[in-house]
């Protein structure tokens, strides 16, 4: 009969290492083997002048996005305090709308951030207005709504971030939802103190085809000046106090990191629009959390040690790591098209302690 402890560890992953982190170097040579490339693309303006990202690339890339968030927040919900912020539509112009929200002291500190879900009250069309575009049919009265984080930079321009994507029906009405979480988090990493949030919400036809030429242009969202304020832009964010349930294993933010320390998860952000190699080539993300690994982990008894020497000590590992959906530009054939690859083992899930060694259960996500 096989021992114990070798059956066991005949249906478990082996860990990768400590949770140290993440480096630009790792990052690149990841990225470089997902493509199969020896080396960075030779990119410049020129070929990014003409880049536009399809709508099927854009949903591709939402939907990864979507699984990443889904992931983060499973087994979270249930202990989360939730607030919401009212917003207001700063511009519009054409089928794309400016939102504003006031950010100050929204997210209180010592707190997680689990979603983040912007509320858009969509109109009824009025019946004439149907009537004007003759006979719809459910594939042509559809409009795809995205949702972008936009970033004024310190010299004044503007840069705007894929968030969210989805389908609405021109027939349909009541409150829909995007998920922004991404967005609050650039906001969190990136703004400027007291600097609101932006988002930029356009209406875009998905269909070609006569029938299919203006429909999208029925669908309108309510602005602040609504009745008693019904149908005004909300932000809903849900947290988790960390001094409650610091058992998610991130570290306190307001504690400072000493020898003493217990292993936890602590925040890191990578941001991608401050590396070289990665101008031109990296259309979304402008950066992401991948979080790392600290602290100190209890040891063993001698005792134990003793009786399995084969085992190192304890460490503060990731056990459990989450991809990194991106959209990058490819040239082939003297012709520049952007691309979705999904990088592995990118985000930081969660932190265990684990010896040198040993084999445990641990999650990969896809």
């Amino acid at each position: 009969m096989w021992p114990l402890w070798l059956c066991w560890a005949l249906w478990v992953l082996p860990l990768a290492g400590p949770g140290a982190a993440l480096t630009e170097e790792q990052l690149l040579g990841s990225l470089l083997r997902q493509l199969q490339l020896s080396e960075v693309p030779v990119l410049d303006r020129a070929d990014m002048e003409k880049l536009v990202i399809p709508a099927h690339v854009r949903a591709q890339y939402v939907v990864l996005l979507r699984r990443s968030h889904g992931d983060r927040s499973r087994g979270k919900r249930f202990s989360q305090s939730f607030r919401e912020v009212a917003g207001r539509f700063l511009a519009s112009e054409a089928s794309t709308h400016l939102l504003v929200f006031g950010m100050e002291q929204r997210l209180p500190p010592n707190s997680e951030l689990v979603q983040a879900v912007l509320r858009l009250f969509q109109e009824p069309v009025p019946k004439a207005a149907l009537h004007r575009h003759g006979r719809l049919s459910p594939r042509s009265a559809q409009a795809r709504v995205t949702v972008e984080w936009l970033r004024v930079r310190d010299d004044g321009s503007n840069r705007t971030s894929l968030i969210d994507s989805r389908l609405v029906s021109v027939h349909e009405s009541g409150w829909k939802a995007f998920d922004v979480t991404e967005a609050v988090n650039f906001w969190q990493q990136l703004s400027r103190p007291r600097q609101p949030l932006l988002l930029q919400v356009s209406v875009q036809r998905e269909h070609l085809g006569p029938l299919a030429s203006g429909a999208h242009k029925l669908v309108r969202f309510a602005s602040q000046g609504a009745p008693a304020g019904l149908g005004e832009p909300q932000l809903e964010l849900h947290t988790l106090d960390l001094r409650d349930y610091g058992a998610q294993g991130d570290c306190d933010p307001e504690a400072p990191m000493t020898e003493g320390t217990r292993c936890c998860r602590q925040e890191m952000y990578i941001d991608l629009q401050g590396m070289k190699w990665a101008k031109n080539w990296v259309l979304e993300p402008p950066g992401f959390l991948a979080y790392e690994c600290v602290g100190t982990c209890q040891q063993p008894p001698e005792a134990l040690a003793f009786n399995w020497p084969f085992l190192g000590p304890r460490q503060c590992i990731a056990s459990e790591t989450a991809s990194l959906p991106m959209i990058v530009s490819i040239k082939e054939g003297g012709r520049t098209r952007p691309q979705v690859v999904s990088l592995p083992n990118m985000r930081v899930q969660k932190c265990s302690c684990a010896s040198d060694g040993a084999l445990v259960p641990r999650r990969l996500q896809p």
